[in-house]
């Protein structure tokens, strides 16, 4: 790698909107589909059978190199680093629950989630990786070419070095399609943020049996199957679609700067995502682990009494492929299967999306902008009135038309076998086209202009975003 050729550094700080031609270009890489979705899959499951992966659950106490903190019960590691399980106290006056307490994963470091592009006779390629990761639900899934937080790619765990991270972090090695960082999980995570980039490439990259070069088309395909392309390659792809106009223009959308096609002009659209981040407050503050209130922990889990929401437990991980081959953690382990669903409604002949301004404890910025459900049903079966989601209850109905229903698989570095169903489905036109405050109808370019900015379009609406390219 080290005598590798790297591009002109001076082109390294051209911005998507500085090249007309990657519309054009990405447009040509979703229509060319050299192999099947079907070869890719088992491309998949080879590599899951020719690299052995075992992952453990295994009691608190097992876990090497992390312990419970004696002053404040924290689960950390005894470097420091990587990431930490602590108490958060929140106090909002959005929604139904005013104050709560609950476990949540504090991660100072910043991820680097980048794809590798190359033109391969005259088709924008995208290098993406058969990656293992612990909490996947079927161990290996199409993951970025380089899924890496600075603790891992720094080497603290003293392990091999994050194969081609060098074209993310030496200046001159590639050129910039889109670069800008992002949240995650705001239920999950306290300020999380990765960077999501995508670096162009006209030399030759060494080749390496966990990597394939594969076309936007080939990408997309594969969205129809289930927990194949993982959370890090849709969030990272929804930016890259972001940044070129041509793809916020689905059929039937309309042209993005048709005049009267969408229902708000663009300062309404930031009017009214300003004013919902201005409507609420959200205090958190860290607390010891020990004093988070209604949950309890033994040996083996961090839990509700009731079940509810999530656990965190231990696991033993031996995988052939990684930087460290054998290792223990912590996961967050969800209590059911999510869902986020977003519901789309045909106004002046223009495809809406009903998003919603979403509140979690975790958000940098108070509220970003989500699908018009996101949650666990199980964790509502009893709830009614203001205490259950607005829409569920439509979006699992018949009275709505399905156009998009596939389960998708969460980030499997630091959640087990979290999925989540991707719903899209469509509305009549009896449907009100006024939605309550905290809700609004923007059309598909209008939430892709948002998602080219730090922090406003959570990982849920960006993993949903990509799915509709996928229609």
């Amino acid at each position: 790698m080290a005598g590798m050729a790297g591009v002109n550094a001076g082109s390294r700080l051209r911005a998507p909107s500085e090249e007309p031609e990657l519309d054009r270009r990405l447009a040509a890489s979703a229509e060319y589909r050299p192999r099947p979705a079907g070869d890719i899959v088992d491309w998949l499951a080879e590599r899951r059978r020719r690299v052995p992966v075992q992952v453990t659950r295994i009691p608190f106490e097992r876990m090497a190199g992390w312990s419970f903190a004696p002053d404040s019960g924290d689960l950390v590691h005894e470097s420091g680093r990587f990431f930490s399980v602590g108490g958060i106290h929140a106090r909002t006056d959005y929604g139904a629950t005013p104050e709560w307490r609950q476990p949540i994963i504090y991660q100072q470091d910043v991820a680097i989630v980048g794809i590798l592009a190359k033109e391969i006779d005259g088709v924008l390629h995208f290098l993406m990786q058969a990656k293992i990761e612990p909490g996947n639900v079927n161990t290996v899934q199409l993951s970025p070419t380089v899924q890496s937080t600075s603790s891992n790619y720094l080497r603290t765990h003293r392990g091999a070095r994050s194969r081609f991270v060098e074209y993310f972090t030496e200046p001159g090695r590639a050129r910039v399609l889109v670069d800008v960082l992002q949240s995650e999980q705001g239920a999950w995570f306290w300020a999380k943020r990765n960077r999501n980039v995508v670096m162009e490439v006209t030399d030759e990259v060494e080749p390496h049996d966990d990597f394939a070069w594969m076309t936007l088309g080939q990408i997309l395909d594969l969205l129809h199957h289930p927990n194949v392309v993982n959370m890090d390659s849709r969030t990272v792809l929804a930016c890259l679609l972001s940044s070129a106009p041509y793809m916020g223009a689905l059929p039937g959308d309309g042209a993005p700067a048709a005049s009267g096609s969408a229902l708000l002009s663009p300062v309404q659209v930031r009017s009214w995502l300003t004013e919902r981040k201005s409507a609420y407050t959200l205090t958190t503050r860290a607390v010891p682990l020990d004093s988070v209130d209604g949950w309890e922990r033994d040996a083996e889990a961090i839990r509700r009494p009731d079940g509810r929401y999530f656990s965190v437990v231990g696991v033993e991980v031996h995988a052939g492929n990684r930087e460290v081959s054998d290792w223990c953690q912590p996961l967050l382990a969800p209590s059911g299967t999510g869902l986020a669903a977003l519901v789309v409604r045909r106004i002046n002949g223009v495809r809406h999306l009903l998003v919603r301004a979403d509140l979690r404890p975790g958000c940098r910025d108070t509220v970003e902008l989500g699908p018009t459900v996101q949650c666990t049903p199980e964790n509502y079966e009893d709830a009614t009135g203001e205490r259950r989601p607005r829409y569920l209850d439509l979006v699992l109905s018949r009275a709505v038309r399905v156009q998009y229903d596939v389960v998708q698989s969460e980030e499997g570095g630091r959640f087990r076998q979290a999925l989540t169903r991707h719903l899209v489905v469509e509305v009549g036109g009896g449907f009100p086209a006024q939605p309550p405050p905290d809700f609004c109808w923007l059309t598909v370019p209008q939430v892709m202009e948002l998602a080219r900015q730090s922090y406003q379009v959570n990982i849920e609406a960006r993993s949903l975003l990509l799915c509709l390219h996928a229609l």
